[in-house]
């Protein structure tokens, strides 16, 4: 199941389970919903194609003690609705979901209006606001039912590009994949699949990380191997390796990042094409570590 499919699945659930969850949708997914909207016809509604005043109106039933779930394409929450996040959730640290589809450039034939590979860059400004990656439909459902109810703003990436495996996923918290001594390998999301294919052979340590907000310091550091890290992303690059940097104590290691390059993406095609011409293909991925770790 994909991600997509898992997301009304997951929030229906919710509804059911808590009375305090409202769903409001920006024109999109409203089909999904409609057996809760019928259900629940004070509790689903779609705004519409109202991005900033939805924030807005999530904020205002928070503070009326409502869990508010947001879903919409991801650049008209993390972009065209950032001030309304900043300030009416980062800044009162409020409790809210905020839940997107269309990951960096999963949208590939509507170009630059539909895409939002700077979404984790943006939101980690915020003060306060969480960051959840599932690499899956599974982990999705975990990370969601963990922590809908938080009383924290968090954002939840979907992504149409899923990990062939789930990991058993907590809040937060980063999963050992396998240890070794050469290096020190972070995988985030969906990325997990290409950085084990990569590495599976190599004396390496593989951690995954499905939050990078917030940042689990203490898996990073009990098990830093080598004086190299690599960090795998599917976004803008560099969220990670910011974090990493924001830790109370020097860390002792090179830092190298795989991600989508700071470029506008003006390349149309599948999603696979636009990997291509990035370098994220597994091949380029394998191929980047490789060099990193200076294995050929």
């Amino acid at each position: 199941m994909k991600m997509r499919q898992q997301f009304p699945l997951s929030v229906g659930q919710s509804l059911d389970d808590n009375e305090k969850v409202v769903v409001l949708l920006g024109d999109i997914g409203v089909w999904s919903f409609h057996k809760y909207k019928e259900k629940y016809p004070d509790r689903v509604y779609n705004i519409g194609i109202l991005e900033q005043a939805t924030i807005s109106t999530a904020a205002g039933l928070a503070k009326t003690g409502m869990i508010p779930v947001v879903h919409t394409i991801a650049p008209f929450i993390a972009e065209r609705a950032y001030e309304q996040l900043k300030l009416d959730f980062g800044y009162q640290n409020i409790g809210g979901n905020f839940i997107s589809v269309g990951a960096s450039y999963d949208y590939s034939g509507l170009g630059m209006t539909h895409y939002c590979p700077a979404d984790v860059n943006v939101l980690s400004s915020i003060p306060n606001m969480q960051i959840i990656l599932p690499g899956t439909a599974e982990e999705f459902d975990s990370l969601y039912r963990q922590g809908y109810d938080n009383d924290r703003p968090t954002y939840y990436r979907i992504s149409e590009d899923s990990n062939s495996v789930s990991v058993d996923v907590a809040f937060g918290k980063a999963n050992v994949i396998k240890k070794g001594s050469a290096a020190t390998i972070i995988a985030v999301g969906s990325m997990l699949d290409k950085v084990m294919n990569a590495v599976q052979r190599l004396d390496v340590t593989l951690l995954y990380y499905t939050s990078v907000a917030p940042f689990d310091y203490d898996t990073l550091i009990n098990n830093l191997t080598g004086n190299k890290i690599i960090i795998v992303e599917p976004y803008y690059s560099g969220a990670v390796a910011k974090a990493i940097m924001e830790y109370s104590e020097p860390i002792n290691a090179f830092m190298y990042n795989i991600g989508i390059p700071k470029t506008d993406l003006t390349t149309y095609g599948s999603r696979d094409e636009i990997d291509s011409v990035l370098g994220l293909t597994q091949e380029a991925v394998s191929g980047r570590i490789s060099n990193i770790l200076d294995l050929h």
